[in-house]
């Protein structure tokens, strides 16, 4: 969904930049022009699992064939992984030509398709007027954020904008939550889906009712109607890849059944405490984050009662050789672990979590029947 801002798109930048400079904002455009909705495939670098979305304005008349792009985001920025993980990192509008466009897709072996968008000539110049309004103002800067601000959303904002209406609706998957949704865009990338199943909160458990991806607008734009009409054309093909699965050794679930095995066969106390560290410093991050972060999809993350940062007073309790306190902790946990069970059961993420579930559960069980008292038996 993101695309990555490189030195060939600075310079398109720039040269648009002139170009529209030169020629005014309000250039023209002839009954010849076109205006479409651009959906790209998925890929496998992280910013492109979701695939993207973008806006093309075509005119043969005035030579003009660029496309508005509003993912982009800038690797040099300051504490660049900072601000990402803050949520306040500026996102913004940039032009390319489409040549340069459909070239880097080819390149990363995507598909892309378009779907024209079946509005009057007024409206048309009024949307292109709005793009490069905002592209060569302040206005092109954006606060992104995962589900509300991206590059899909700000498209069907500026569309709806120009149409004066709520006319682009989510039209499928309402009856799902966000989390169901974007569970199955991780295929071939099983760490990736383990790592937001786990670090997602409450956020991503509502109902999906605003257009977020790009395969959701490409969807909903095949059923909206604006005034009597179809709003976008029939759906063209512009380039066709079958997207390739990447197959690891380590990414898969294979690699995670045999670690969680072999932390429940091993049985060993060093192994435990081990386990229950990275499960208590990877809750630690999780609580950090949701208070840190501006990211709502991060906040009130129940996964904690998995990744506990009071497995920390345990293993210290443990440490100190305290049994009657290791013991009770390790039974808050436990009880924490079957709370949490219950809990998500109905969530998406219920399958993928629960051999991390059940090898807490015998490792914990260990650490209680270790520290439990011992009756004196006595004849």
């Amino acid at each position: 969904m993101k695309k990555v801002i490189l030195q060939k798109t600075l310079f398109s930048l720039l040269l648009l930049l002139s170009f529209f400079s030169g020629f005014g904002q309000n250039l023209p455009l002839s009954k010849y022009a076109k205006i479409s909705v651009i959906t790209c495939g998925l890929g496998n670098e992280t910013y492109s699992y979701f695939g993207h979305t973008a806006i093309r304005v075509a005119d043969p008349e005035s030579n003009l064939d660029v496309v508005y792009n509003y993912g982009a985001f800038d690797f040099r920025t300051p504490n660049f992984v900072a601000k990402f993980a803050k949520g306040d990192l500026q996102y913004f509008v940039i032009a390319h030509s489409f040549a340069d466009f459909i070239n880097d897709y080819t390149y990363e072996k995507r598909s892309v398709f378009e779907q024209e968008l079946l509005i009057s000539q007024d409206l048309k110049q009024k949307l292109f007027n709005k793009l490069n309004t905002v592209l060569l103002s302040e206005e092109r800067y954006y606060t992104y954020k995962f589900i509300d601000k991206n590059c899909t959303s700000m498209v069907v904002d500026v569309i709806n904008s120009t149409l004066n209406g709520k006319v682009i609706v989510k039209r499928e998957d309402t009856d799902k939550t966000y989390r169901s949704i974007l569970f199955s865009y991780f295929k071939g990338h099983f760490y990736d889906q383990l790592g937001t199943s786990i670090i997602f909160g409450t956020k991503v458990d509502q109902m999906g009712s605003r257009i977020f991806l790009p395969f959701e607008l490409k969807k909903s734009l095949e059923e909206t109607t604006f005034q009597g009409r179809l709003l976008a054309g029939e759906s063209k093909t512009l380039l066709s890849f079958e997207k390739e699965t990447p197959i690891s050794w380590w990414n898969n679930v294979y690699t995670y059944l045999f670690i969680l095995g072999f932390v429940v066969v091993a049985h060993n106390k060093v192994i435990d405490k081990i386990y229950l560290l990275i499960l208590s410093l990877m809750g630690v991050f999780f609580v950090g984050v949701g208070f840190y972060s501006f990211h709502q999809e991060l906040a009130m993350n129940y996964n904690v009662l998995l990744f506990s940062p009071l497995l920390l007073v345990l293993l210290f309790l443990s440490i100190l050789k305290n049994k009657k306190w290791t013991y009770r902790f390790a039974v808050l946990h436990l009880i924490f672990l079957i709370i949490y069970s219950i809990f998500l059961l109905n969530k998406a993420h219920f399958l993928i979590v629960l051999p991390m579930i059940i090898t807490s559960g015998f490792t914990l069980a260990r650490v209680a029947i270790r520290n439990k008292k011992r009756i004196p038996i006595i004849i």
